[in-house]
């Protein structure tokens, strides 16, 4: 379950994504990029595609017990080139590269 306010709805639309779209990501294996400390709140970053393929970078954390989506934006270049290197691998059933 997600938590959504306009908050957050309006925060990513900026980003040109939908909460469809950060829900999905969330939901199809992401690569993990770890997290970090934020006012007490620990925020975990993936990126990862939706069901029409568009790779994308979620930043989330836990409230109350739901998945709040904080940001969602379009990976750098690199970032996205580190993706579909991660899910050729994910894909061929090879050990992750390093």
């Amino acid at each position: 379950m997600f938590d959504w306010d306009e908050a957050n709805i309006t925060h990513i639309a900026e980003h040109d994504v939908l909460p469809s779209e950060a829900e999905e990501v969330i939901a199809n294996s992401p690569l993990d990029l770890g997290y970090s400390s934020h006012n007490d709140e620990t925020r975990y970053r993936e990126v990862g595609e939706t069901l029409a393929g568009r790779i994308l970078v979620v930043v989330s954390t836990l409230r109350n017990g739901l998945t709040r989506v904080v940001t969602a934006y379009p990976p750098s270049r690199a970032l996205r080139l580190t993706y579909l290197e991660y899910k050729e691998f994910e894909q061929n059933g090879e050990e992750n590269p390093s």
